[in-house]
């Protein structure tokens, strides 16, 4: 099966979502959330991920992780990540309960997308303090991809992981988590970085972009929206409606794309010091706001 074939058979089972240009969305992608030891990329950004998140809670944002949100290949279950990272999901939880949040699997936590383990293992959680289950996300289902859709002009948005477009990580995935487990993950912790991962491997990145982008041309310059590579992109009109919200894994700072009156944005918080010395998180617009209007399919 070919990426083209991949990525057609994800748009076409995609989530719908409908939207107007008073709707706003946050997309995160590559959290690669852990169990807080030496080999948690996330850890470094917790914080800053957490103020993020309670900042577009607040602001009445949707919530869409693109895949890779946990890091289930170097973690051999998500009860270890949730005891890790628990305030972050009790927020996501109130994502959940007002229909505000949108979850992807990627390759890193393809197990979701069997049902049965999202329901066994996502549902609930046991709380020792009373010793007894509280509900988590309760009825959640992840998706290969989501499409926004405008209300009024009918312009489509199509959101995936993106490594649909990655032979060896999406169809040899259980040797990669295998390979990532037994050998990856303890030399990862003295600096060796993983080969294989596309976001350490700028040539195979390179190739992953170069077969989104044809895909895109094939499907009338649809804006897409993807993450996996971690390397951020935000095209110009005109240019290939690419788009990547990168990753929350960067060192000492996370980037998405925000899309607020519609117009979409790529953005970055870091932690960043005031002229007294203390520190505060910022939010950085990196690239935009532009108008979705002005990218135009054909």
């Amino acid at each position: 099966m070919s990426s083209t074939t991949r990525l057609d058979r994800a748009y076409q089972n995609a989530k719908i979502i409908s939207f107007d240009d008073d709707s706003k969305f946050i997309f995160f992608s590559d959290c690669h959330r852990g169990d807080n030891s030496f080999a948690d990329d996330f850890a470094n950004n917790r914080n800053i991920y957490f103020h993020a998140l309670n900042h577009y809670y607040r602001e009445g944002f949707e919530y869409c992780e693109l895949g890779d949100g946990d890091e289930l290949w170097e973690n051999l279950s998500f009860e270890s990540i949730f005891e890790a990272h628990k305030n972050i999901f009790q927020l996501l939880r109130q994502f959940h309960l007002e229909n505000r949040l949108h979850m992807v699997w990627g390759n890193h936590d393809m197990v979701y997308r069997d049902e049965t383990y999202v329901s066994k293992h996502l549902s609930s959680y046991f709380e020792p303090i009373d010793d007894s289950d509280k509900a988590l996300f309760e009825g959640i289902t992840y998706h290969e991809a989501l499409i926004l859709k405008h209300k009024e002009n009918g312009q489509e948005l199509f959101c995936t992981h993106g490594h649909q477009a990655d032979w060896w990580n999406y169809v040899c995935w259980r040797i990669g988590r295998f390979l990532v487990r037994i050998l990856w993950k303890p030399l990862q912790v003295v600096g060796i970085a993983d080969p294989t991962s596309p976001a350490k491997n700028y040539k195979e990145l390179i190739r992953i972009e170069r077969r989104i982008k044809r895909w895109i041309l094939k499907n009338t310059l649809k804006i897409t929206i993807v993450g996996h590579t971690h390397r951020p992109r935000f095209p110009e009109p005109g240019q290939i409606p690419l788009f990547n919200d990168g990753s929350c894994v960067h060192p000492r700072s996370i980037t998405g794309i925000e899309i607020e009156n519609g117009k979409i944005s790529l953005i970055k918080w870091q932690i960043a010091t005031k002229p007294d010395g203390t520190l505060q998180i910022v939010r950085i617009l990196l690239e935009g706001p532009e108008k979705l209007a002005h990218y135009k399919t054909e």
